[in-house]
Formats: structure tokens, sequence, C-alpha cells
């Protein structure tokens, strides 16, 4: 294989996600984080594993953020936010606990690769990322790779660049972020 021209195929993949990415989605998503009084995120698979990353960085920012399947997690209500990635917008479980967070009145952000499945309707804000995703069936940049690849790797890069804007609305310094890093390593 020639990975150098793989690996051009896929940056331009994910050029392709960013160029269609919407701003004032963006804006919107980063409004409901801003506003939430506590946070807690889900995620599956690869996809999971991108949030995960999100959460810790939004801790290290300072919000009361929690992964939901942590033992230490605590109740979710009203002035509360579910951030919720679903790629193909239809994800079981990930749609049960939507439902459970919507029934305590909770708001939720839900981050996915196909915004007319079953999950859209219920939540308050729809980051769409038009990547290709695993049994979607949106009109997305679709790929090379397999599966989610692509939604997922676009996801890690979003989540990053919100973290950049919310660093700079917060007023947070490289220094108070790493305050905020665990300190037991």
């Amino acid at each position: 294989m020639d990975y150098a021209k793989k690996a051009k195929q896929i940056i331009g993949e994910l050029d392709q996600v960013f160029e269609r990415l919407d701003a004032g989605s963006i804006e919107a998503f980063v409004a409901e984080i801003q506003k939430a009084k506590r946070i807690i995120t889900i995620g599956v698979g690869r996809e999971g594993l991108s949030t995960r990353a999100f959460t810790m960085r939004l801790m290290h920012l300072g919000f009361d953020v929690h992964w939901v399947w942590d033992d230490t997690t605590p109740s979710l209500g009203a002035g509360d936010l579910l951030i919720a990635t679903s790629g193909c917008g239809e994800i079981g479980h990930i749609h049960y606990v939507i439902e459970k967070a919507k029934s305590r009145g909770a708001r939720v952000a839900l981050v996915t690769g196909d915004p007319y499945k079953k999950s859209a309707p219920l939540a308050d804000c729809v980051l769409f990322v038009p990547a290709s995703v695993y049994l979607g069936t949106a009109d997305v940049v679709p790929s090379c790779q397999p599966m989610g690849n692509l939604f997922e790797q676009s996801l890690l890069i979003a989540f990053d660049m919100i973290v950049m804007d919310l660093t700079e609305r917060r007023g947070m310094t490289k220094e108070k972020m790493e305050g905020n890093h665990r300190n037991l390593e």
C-alpha cells in the first residue's frame, strides 16, 4: 500500500467534511454547553472514544461533566445537558438514554452523521457531522475507509475545535487547564 497516497485521500475526505460542517450548528452546540449546569456524555464504540476524549477536555476546562457509564456519574435534571453521539442516529440504548434524559427535564445535544433518524427529533440541538458513518443513510462525504472511520475521526477533530473555542470564550490558559489535569501520575 502507498501510505502517503492513502493519507492524502483520508485528509481530503476530512477536508470535505469540514467544508460542509455548518458553523451555526456548532455555535448552537457550544451555547448548549455554556448554559448547562451539569453535562453528561454518552457514545459507544470508536465514536464513544472520541466522546470520552471530549468529556475529559471539558473537565479540563472546568465544566461539571461526567461520562454516563462511570459509577460516580450523578443524576441529570432540569438545567443539565446530555451530549449524545449516535453516528447512525438510532443506536437503541443511546436512544433510550436520550428518552430518559428528556423525561428528567434535561436538554439533549445530539451529534450524528444521520440527522433524519429517530433520535434527532428528541434533541434540543443537533450537530450534523456530514461524514460517512456505519449504517447511516444521509447525504454525507463518502469514504474509502471502513465502517464509520471518517465520522469518528471527524468527531474527534470537531470536538477539539469546540474545546479550542470554549478555551477562548472561558478565558482559559494552558496552565489553568493543566491545573485540572489528573495529578496522580
